[in-house]
């Protein structure tokens, strides 16, 4: 098989699922004009994932470390299922609980910070849960969630794996019937050799029937002892089951709870959106409805600069032109003052 670019095929599975088949024709495009026909053929195997698997896939590239310890949580889950050892699945359930919520909301971060920061639509992160409660209960899935190839969604319907029952097999009493029922599980095995010896016929008779009634008061005292385990037993698994359904109940009741808590923050949360948005193109619009006056207001200080400079030099012209007038108007009373004197003496001779 030829192998392709592992980061090629991780942008490409990083990238949201509307440009998944541009960028995956193109760069088959571009290893076909390289002469790489192999490779092209084997880039163009790959499928588009959908929106929560994209998710899934998301989570796993960008944060791996996270990934890495969610499958060894996994691990250890279905290690105490199988083991039934009740304290520590209790632990571990509490902390599949922490995990999953956790990488359900960095997922969510992811996909806003990949679009941007507002993802286009609802996201399916309801089904990026399914996908992570899966993979704790199933290696195949957490190995693929792992892988970042993930190219649809996993569901699970239950938790973990079903423990295989620990029979007793008991011979000549209950037990055949037990192993018949069982599958694959531990069996244990009693036989009770005894030695033979020879004995007269009387004596012998007698001792064999004192021993065959001892070894039917033992075989019922055997079934009576395995009967009360099997009660016991069945008891215990019983309690566990009513436990296990409890609980499950109560995960349902929270996790309708939490989705419709979620759905209502998301809804809310688009909405401020909005609103902020329909803020900032307002200010947006203010502050160029400022600028615009800002240039206006200069424009004007500086014509009515010029209007006052040009009313100096009138002010200036006008007092210089009134001080002319004036020195003109001295001269000719001057002049007339002066023809007046001299013609005085004529009309006193005439």
């Amino acid at each position: 098989m030829v192998e392709v670019d592992r980061e090629l095929v991780d942008a490409l599975y990083a990238r949201h699922p509307d440009g998944f088949v541009a960028a995956r024709d193109e760069a088959v495009a571009a290893r076909r004009a390289a002469g790489d026909q192999a490779g092209a053929r084997e880039i163009a195997k790959l499928r588009k994932p959908t929106v929560a698997a994209w998710l899934v896939n998301l989570l796993a590239l960008r944060r791996p470390e996270l990934v890495t310890e969610f499958v060894e949580l996994s691990v250890a889950l279905r290690a105490a299922q199988r083991d039934l050892r009740g304290a520590r699945l209790r632990e571990l359930s509490a902390q599949r609980r922490d995990a999953v919520v956790a990488l359900v909301a960095e997922t969510r971060a992811l996909a806003i910070e990949a679009s941007g920061g507002t993802p286009s639509g609802k996201l399916p992160l309801a089904e990026v849960e399914a996908t992570l409660t899966a993979a704790l209960a199933d290696a195949e899935v957490a190995e693929r969630v792992r892988s970042g190839r993930l190219i649809r969604a996993a569901s699970y319907a239950g938790f973990g794996e079903v423990p295989r029952p620990q029979l007793r097999l008991l011979t000549g009493g209950a037990g055949e019937e037990e192993l018949a029922g069982a599958g694959a599980g531990v069996v244990e095995v009693e036989t009770a050799a005894r030695p033979r010896t020879t004995r007269p016929a009387g004596e012998r008779a007698g001792r064999d029937r004192a021993v065959g009634e001892q070894t039917v008061r033992d075989r019922a005292g055997r079934e009576r002892t395995q009967a009360a385990e099997d009660r016991a037993e069945r008891a215990r698994a019983g309690r566990e089951r009513a436990e296990r359904a409890r609980q499950r109940r109560a995960l349902g009741k929270e996790l309708t709870r939490a989705q419709r808590e979620q759905e209502r923050a998301e809804q809310a949360l688009a909405e401020a959106v909005t609103v902020a948005q329909e803020g900032s193109n307002r200010l947006t619009e203010i502050e160029a409805a400022l600028a615009d006056l800002e240039r206006q207001r200069a424009a004007a200080e500086a014509e009515t600069g010029r209007h006052r400079l040009a009313r100096k030099a009138a002010e200036r012209d006008v007092v210089a032109a009134r001080r002319r007038t004036g020195e003109i108007e001295a001269a000719v009373e001057a002049l007339d003052a002066e023809e007046s004197a001299e013609a005085e003496p004529r009309r006193r001779d005439t």
